[in-house]
């Protein structure tokens, strides 16, 4: 086995020991305490068939099948309060209970007999006898395993991974028509809270080593594989019922990503799908897609993965519209009619950028398809630092009507017009295809944008799930869910550790964005949320260079000592691994070709689908949104906005920094290890 493969199998164990190590004890005392740990494993790529019938019509139930990785379990709970085995016999209280062990032993070779007709190898099915509440010594006994079922954890948190996601869904087919239910009616399983039963649990096994172990290997693993890992929190979040539209938050780096994901695979396998999943990023959703393939090949035909605009076309082609976009014409026709009616006039005193009004534009009012200037007059405008009275709205109306009129003069349309047109036609034909929608990075997206998700689902329970980080907002919208008409009253969960930077990372990256208020998705005007950062490593390097020929210099040679640093420590050199991020796509394009010419290979985070390759990930930290890299370098980084910000800078120009240190903060975070900042 290679060291890679090494430092993923312990990582799984590791990560599988702790989540049913942590649901085991929540529900100590519970006589279903055990298909209460078993559960925690599904959003590891396990099913767990509780209360089958055994196969052809024979006598008898088993209390739970578990499929998975590491091949198929059975396992019957037996809640006898006193065991014996000795000289091959099992023994209850004085009773002989052979014959009833004799029975698993049975149902395990017929079971092995049957799969083996679809080619599964006997050694990949195995059973267990658990003794709730009992402390058996560990027995081998007509091919079973017996013991107490605390030390049962312990056996099925150790098995090591044998089949791959599509063999697992081969045999999950297989099983559920070989076991078919004992019951039409639900199973219950016992919560933790329930009162407990008259009996004691044995010793249950400790977790705290383990989830050291769990942090210890997830570092090991390649960044195409951290989608695969939950811990407790996110596991039980991914299968959470909210009834209507919910709300899942957290600091950069808790893994508000990997939940969506998985919520999505979940909701896929109980609502039997479709189920969309999007962002506004173009590429994000491709990423998931390939993630998903890899961790439920057996659902992944259920989910839908696009970007709000691609899906916006989608529902417009549908039905015959195909709009004229061109996002390079509209800004000039927008920059045209800036320096015509805007420059000149009380707008162009207070900022002569035509960006900030191109955003007040676009985002402010289009984002959220306002069509009369009394609705944009007493517009809160949150996000906006620069406050405008009355003749000056009125100057940015005049500004979005021109605007509008010089899009028709020439037939083209920008992105915001495609999903304002998609959310008018989901209004007058709506569509009900859809049994949940999950929007990561949900606190870019506009009002509009909000609304036409939001119809797709409506407020069915666990229909709309949308996961971001106020923090983490590059948009100039403000948008808040009350606007949209979106209400998640009660049903906002958070995530509070942060799997992903150490501990010197995240306080570098918090410089920026310290004391930084933000109006969140909810409306509330509020701060960073913050998070449990425990592990440790090197500082990051922050580096001012004297000219860019230096600076990409060092960025080889970073990248270069990178790799050797991990090949001396016996760790694969994964390319991969390494994320060169920054502000402006040039200043990314340029960073790519000084690798490139250094003999470094790169990809362009616009075409990088998530899958394992040997190559440097180069793009725009926009792009990097909803990934994770074990090294960041981010390159051609402005001065401004690493020193102290000068207290003389108006509205506009502040409002420009925090955002644009907003977006630094977000490629910060994307880093699991190592951080270098090139300033140049």
């Amino acid at each position: 086995m290679s060291d890679r493969e090494r430092a993923d199998d312990a990582a799984r164990r590791a990560g599988i020991a702790r989540q049913v190590a942590t649901a085991f004890a929540a529900a100590a005392g519970s006589p279903q305490r055990l298909a209460r740990a078993l559960i925690e494993l599904e959003p590891l790529g396990y099913t767990l068939l509780s209360e089958r019938r055994a196969p052809g019509g024979a006598r008898g139930h088993l209390a739970h099948l578990l499929v998975g990785p590491s091949g198929v379990l059975l396992v019957d709970v037996a809640p006898w309060r006193d065991v014996t085995i000795a000289g091959g016999r099992v023994w209850r209280g004085a009773d002989d209970a052979t014959a009833e062990i004799e029975r698993l032993a049975d149902l395990l070779h017929r079971t092995q007999g049957e799969l083996a007709e679809i080619g599964l190898p006997p050694g990949e099915v195995r059973a267990v006898v658990a003794f709730a509440g009992l402390e058996v010594p560990r027995t081998e006994l007509f091919g079973l395993t017996l013991l107490g079922d605390a030390d049962a954890v312990l056996k099925i948190a150790g098995l090591p991974p044998r089949l791959p996601p599509t063999r697992v869904a081969e045999v999950r087919v297989a099983l559920e028509a070989l076991f078919p239910p004992h019951t039409t009616g639900p199973v219950t399983i016992a919560h933790p809270r329930d009162p407990a039963p008259a009996f004691e649990p044995g010793a249950l096994p400790t977790a705290t080593a383990i989830e050291e172990a769990l942090r210890t290997a997830a570092a090991e693993r390649p960044v195409e594989e951290w989608m695969s890992f939950l811990d407790p929190d996110q596991a039980r979040l991914v299968r959470r019922s909210f009834s209507g539209p919910a709300r899942i938050r957290g600091a950069a780096g808790t893994g508000k990503t990997v939940v969506a994901l998985h919520r999505a695979v979940h909701l896929a396998r109980v609502t039997g799908g479709p189920v969309l999943v999007t962002a506004l990023s173009s590429n994000l959703p491709a990423v998931l897609r390939g993630f998903a393939r890899r961790l439920a090949p057996d659902v992944v035909d259920r989910i839908d993965f696009r970007s709000v605009s691609a899906f916006a076309t989608e529902v417009l082609a549908a039905r015959g519209v195909r709009l004229p976009v061109d996002a390079e014409a509209a800004s000039r026709i927008f920059d045209a009619v800036w320096r015509s009616r805007g420059l000149e006039g009380p707008l162009g005193a207070l900022d002569p950028a035509a960006r900030y009004w191109y955003e007040e534009v676009l985002e402010v009012i289009k984002g959220r398809g306002l069509t009369r200037f009394e609705q944009y007059a007493g517009l809160a405008r949150h996000g906006r630092r620069r406050p405008l009275d009355p003749r000056q709205r009125a100057a940015v109306w005049e500004l979005y009507v021109a605007y509008e009129s010089g899009l028709r003069a020439v037939e083209v349309v920008d992105e915001q017009d495609v999903v304002l047109e998609a959310e008018a036609a989901l209004r007058r034909e709506p569509i009900d295809r859809y049994r949940a929608v999950i929007v990561d990075e949900a606190q870019d997206l506009s009002c509009v944008a909000i609304r036409l998700l939001h119809s797709l689902v409506g407020d069915l329970p666990d229909g709309l799930t949308l996961v971001g980080d106020g923090q983490q907002t590059l948009s100039a919208s403000g948008a808040t869910l009350a606007e949209a008409g979106v209400s998640i009253d009660g049903r906002s969960a958070r995530l509070t550790t942060n799997h992903r930077s150490t501990v010197e990372i995240t306080e570098f990256a918090h410089l920026l964005v310290r004391g930084d208020e933000h109006t969140d998705l909810e409306g509330a005007l509020t701060v960073a949320d913050t998070a449990d950062t425990r592990r440790h490593g090197p500082r990051p390097v922050h580096t001012v260079f004297p000219s860019r020929a230096v600076h990409d210099r060092s960025l080889v040679e970073r990248v270069r000592r990178i790799v050797a640093e991990r090949a001396d420590s016996g760790a694969a050199p994964r390319l991969g691994d390494v994320g060169v991020l920054a502000l402006h796509s040039w200043h990314a394009e340029e960073a790519a070709a000084a690798l490139e010419a250094a003999g470094i290979p790169t990809i362009d985070l616009a075409d990088d689908v998530g899958a394992e390759i040997d190559a440097v990930r180069v793009g725009t930290i926009r792009r990097a949104k909803g990934r994770d890299f074990a090294e960041v370098l981010v390159v051609r980084t402005p001065p401004y906005l690493v020193q102290a910000m000068p207290p003389t800078l108006d509205d506009a120009a502040r409002e420009r920094t925090i955002r644009q240190r907003r977006e630094l903060f977000v490629a910060l975070t994307r880093a699991r290890d190592g951080l270098w900042i090139g300033v140049a």
